[in-house]
């Protein structure tokens, strides 16, 4: 399923950074990670990944700024985005789904749950592009 797909993952929490690079990478995934916002543009200057994860509360620039500015960008705009946050009420997720996530995910997350969005999102992007 994985496919050697890239996934970039922006989390200011180094733990959870760690953890779910981990997770992605036991699955087939490859990953790239990036501490904020700022970081995570970097890194779309280096490599257009298949999907990211990012967290919203982050120092610099939160995940919001981050997906408004990719979806403005011709490059990027097609791109999943997966929210991966410990803001869990119910405006900050309409919030998160309106600028354009798939998902959005709460913290503490279940790894099962989590490893299923992706597939789900790159498994419906792969059919997408075969279309």
């Amino acid at each position: 399923m994985a496919d050697g797909k890239q996934i970039l993952i922006i989390e200011d929490d180094a733990s959870v950074r760690q953890l779910v690079s981990r997770l992605l990478t036991k699955s087939g995934y490859a990953c790239t990670t990036a501490t904020d916002g700022l970081d995570g543009l970097r890194a779309l200057e280096v490599a257009i990944p298949d999907l990211i994860i990012l967290d919203v509360l982050m120092p610099e620039l939160d995940g919001l700024t981050f997906v408004k500015a990719l979806k403005t960008q011709r490059d990027t705009k097609p791109i999943p985005v997966i929210f991966l946050t410990a803001k869990s009420d119910p405006l900050s997720m309409i919030e998160g789904i309106n600028v354009g996530a798939k998902f959005y995910v709460t913290k503490p997350f279940q790894s099962e749950d989590l490893l299923a969005k992706v597939n789900k999102v790159l498994g419906e992007r792969a059919g997408h592009r075969l279309g």
